[in-house]
């Protein structure tokens, strides 16, 4: 299909987050709570102006504003229509949009892809957030049934050259942006997210205190923000931070929790065991740690998890119940923390390495279907099942061994010569 015939896979228009009663019958309704219509929070409106509203009018399919609606498909009980539906491969949802309103509508709402979650047909694909040499923010998005990269239309406008920011998904749907440096404004307290649901970016609630370079982490479906750096309130004078805050997307607001023990820049965290872990700078430039524990909601020095820590590297990940490490540059070695043992150990080997250049450098480390995917500088992904009993990496999406050759020369003249280098910021999962 000509690329130009297709619809852009992210939509930046105004935000319609609303389920449509009518558009799945009275059968379907048995199927969605009427208490709550929409999962997502009350937030604010879209970061993109909205759209006039056009007068009621019939719809293209023929039906009328006030009279019977045509069925979703024609021959069909509108049940047994979402039924075929929600079968209907995520990667091809933006053509189901263009059927009619009534589709259009049953896919901008939470109704469908909550059926479709709880059946068990969600898809998850990875999006990465990265920054080019010349300092421009980008995303992509990969299919794994497709083993393709996709570019995605330009992040909102307060991100495309910022640094610092976090990022983080709630919901397993909603990935956010937030916090960061703008070139001209120095830290923000702005923080967006796109949903994959209704596709397209909306605006939350501010953060309470401007700041970049901190650490992000989700538990228990909060969002929790720490240390990093501010511009003169509560951290001393522009300093690092100490505070810490927490958004509740039920509540639709941030609130403060118990500070650090210490201001950190953190470079390295990860939740495990139902706690967080950070890594990072304190103010004298030394490498501390810390551990945050949310059910007694306070902060303590991870010394009794010195060798953990010690052997504690970037990217990282849990996965049923273990910390997952890389143990050389392309992240083609891993090793897992053993909590009885207090070491870590249990190597996983791909035997075949990428190489130590910038370009295939492990940037992020995630889970997926189960299984960890390590994403590199030069978009190259693999994955391993470390659950089995014979672990096997398998590669999603590869350079191949000219195409690698030849980054790694490149790399290494533009490394000799002090450019900048394409990098991965952020790599989150999210599932529609």
């Amino acid at each position: 299909m000509d690329r130009r015939n297709q619809a852009p896979p992210v939509d930046s228009s105004a935000c319609l987050c609303r389920v449509e009663r009518s558009v799945a019958g009275a059968a379907a309704a048995r199927l969605m709570p009427r208490a709550k219509a929409c999962a997502q929070p009350s937030l604010r409106a879209s970061i993109h102006p909205l759209k006039p509203k056009r007068s009621p009018g019939r719809d293209h399919r023929g039906g009328g504003g006030g009279g019977r609606q045509c069925p979703l498909i024609p021959g069909l009980p509108d049940d047994l229509a979402v039924a075929c539906l929600i079968r209907v491969p995520r990667g091809d949802h933006w053509k189901l949009r263009l059927v009619c309103r009534r589709w259009s509508r049953l896919l901008a709402g939470n109704y469908f892809y909550g059926l479709r979650r709880r059946l068990g047909l969600a898809e998850q694909w990875v999006y990465a957030v990265k920054r080019d040499g010349e300092g421009r923010v980008s995303w992509d998005v990969l299919d794994p049934a497709r083993r393709a990269w996709r570019a995605l239309p330009p992040v909102p406008g307060e991100y495309a050259g910022a640094a610092g920011f976090g990022c983080a998904v709630l919901g397993g749907c909603h990935l956010y942006l937030l916090g960061g440096s703008d070139p001209r404004r120095g830290p923000m307290r702005r923080v967006v997210f796109y949903s994959a649901r209704s596709n397209r970016w909306h605006r939350a609630p501010d953060m309470l205190r401007r700041r970049h370079g901190f650490g992000c982490c989700v538990m228990g479906n909060r969002l929790y923000v720490a240390g990093g750096e501010g511009c003169g309130v509560g951290g001393g004078g522009g300093g690092g931070l100490r505070s810490v805050e927490v958004f509740d997307p039920a509540k639709n607001r941030w609130s403060f929790v118990s500070d650090m023990a210490a201001s950190l820049m953190p470079f390295v965290s990860a939740v495990h065991g139902g706690r967080w872990y950070v890594k990072g700078l304190g103010a004298q430039r030394q490498v501390m740690s810390q551990v945050y524990s949310p059910e007694a909601d306070a902060w303590s020095a991870a010394h009794e998890l010195d060798a953990m820590v010690t052997g504690w590297r970037s990217p990282s990940a849990s996965l049923g119940g273990r910390l997952y490490a890389a143990d050389c540059k392309d992240g083609c070695r891993l090793r897992a923390y053993d909590e009885a043992a207090g070491a870590w150990s249990g190597r996983v080997d791909g035997g075949q390495h990428a190489g130590s250049s910038h370009a295939v450098e492990a940037a992020a480390m995630v889970a997926l279907h189960g299984k960890l995917c390590v994403v590199r500088n030069d978009m190259s992904v693999s994955v391993v099942d470390v659950a089995a009993a014979s672990p096997r990496w398998e590669t999603v999406v590869g350079k191949g061994q000219m195409k690698a050759f030849v980054a790694n020369l490149l790399s290494a003249i533009a490394g000799g010569r002090g450019r900048a280098k394409n990098r991965v910021l952020h790599c989150q999962v999210l599932e529609a």
